[in-house]
């Protein structure tokens, strides 16, 4: 199974249809999302083409494809217009003997983590910063933003397929590798 990941879409039309045109490219059999999805909060500025109507438009002709979690920026009144669960403070996804505890990032992260088993993947967006930190016990990955990268970051998402890590920037080119051990 081929996992598209991405994280912080704020609400921007232009950088949702990129994200889709990437997600099609790769062929990939599921967008995983980290949340922030329609609204960009206090401390974005607005992203490129902000209409969260017609980013739910476009993520709900998706919706058979999306398992996302639950951001800082999302809440109860997004899941009355998005028709997929957008809730979740947490997914596993389990890959190629690879446990992966995916959430946003604001409530568990390197500093408060979740119960994680020795050699799990705490992966969560949030900090709009593509990075992959090798801990003694865990392994924390981030794909970034897609709309509001910070850090002089690219616009970006990552695949994972038979236990390897990509990240990408929009146009597929890959900036970063993680195989595990």
């Amino acid at each position: 199974m081929k996992w598209f990941i991405a994280s912080d879409l704020h609400g921007s039309a232009f950088y949702c249809k990129e994200m889709l045109a990437a997600y099609d490219r790769e062929k990939a059999d599921r967008i995983l999302f980290l949340g922030d999805l329609l609204y960009h909060g206090p401390r974005n500025d607005l992203p490129k083409e902000y209409a969260p109507k017609e980013v739910i438009m476009l993520l709900n002709e998706r919706k058979q494809d999306i398992l996302c979690v639950r951001g800082n920026c999302d809440a109860e009144v997004d899941q009355m217009v998005l028709e997929f669960p957008v809730l979740a403070d947490y997914a596993y996804i389990c890959d190629s003997g690879v446990t992966v505890y995916a959430t946003h990032g604001h409530l568990y992260h390197e500093k408060n983590l979740p119960p994680l088993h020795k050699g799990d993947i705490l992966l969560h967006g949030h900090t709009h910063v593509p990075v992959c930190v090798e801990h003694e016990d865990y392994i924390y990955m981030n794909p970034g933003s897609l709309s509001l990268p910070k850090e002089e970051s690219w616009h970006g998402y990552m695949t994972l397929e038979n236990g390897v890590f990509l990240w990408k920037d929009l146009s597929g080119e890959i900036k970063k590798k993680y195989e595990g051990k």
